[in-house]
C-alpha cells in the first residue's frame, strides 16, 4: 500500500505524482527500451511506439517478483528528442493508461543526447514497492 504524497496549496500533477510513500518488499527494474525483449531487436522508429513497448517491458519484469502496475513508485524516463516527446503526449497517455491505467508514480524525464542503443528514444527504469 502506497500513500501519494501532495504538499498542501501545490497544484495537482498530471500524469506523475509529486511522491509515494510506501512500506514493502523493493522492486528495481533495469531502464526498458522500446525493443522486442526476445530478439534485442527495436522494431520501431515511432516514439509513442517504443513508449508502450518500454512500459510493457517494465511490467514484464515486474511480474517476476509478483509486482504489477500499481506497486511502481517512481519511474525514471531518458528521452532522446523532446520535440517527439512533446508531440507524441496524446498517444503516448493511451499507451500509458492501456499498460499502467490511472496509477501515477513519481516521476522524472530527462532529456537525454543519446541511448546506448542507437534506434532507442526512450529508455525507462522503475522502482516498485509490493506489500508483505
Amino acid at each position: 500500500m502506497s500513500d501519494i504524497l501532495q504538499p498542501e496549496g501545490w497544484a495537482k500533477p498530471s500524469g506523475y505524482a509529486n511522491g509515494i510513500a510506501a512500506r514493502g518488499r523493493l522492486v528495481f527494474v533495469a531502464g526498458q527500451i522500446g525493443w522486442n525483449p526476445e530478439t534485442c531487436e527495436i522494431e520501431t522508429d515511432d516514439f509513442a511506439a517504443q513508449t508502450f513497448i518500454a512500459l510493457r517491458n517494465v511490467i514484464a519484469v515486474l511480474r517476476e517478483a509478483g509486482a504489477g502496475p500499481e506497486h511502481v513508485t517512481r519511474m525514471t524516463w531518458y528521452i532522446t528528442d523532446k520535440t517527439a516527446y512533446l508531440a507524441a503526449r496524446r498517444d503516448i497517455g493511451r499507451a500509458w493508461r492501456e499498460v499502467m491505467g490511472r496509477h501515477y508514480p513519481a516521476m522524472a524525464a530527462v532529456v537525454v543526447s543519446a541511448l546506448i542503443e542507437d534506434r532507442a528514444r526512450i529508455e525507462i527504469e522503475a522502482t516498485a514497492v509490493v506489500p508483505e
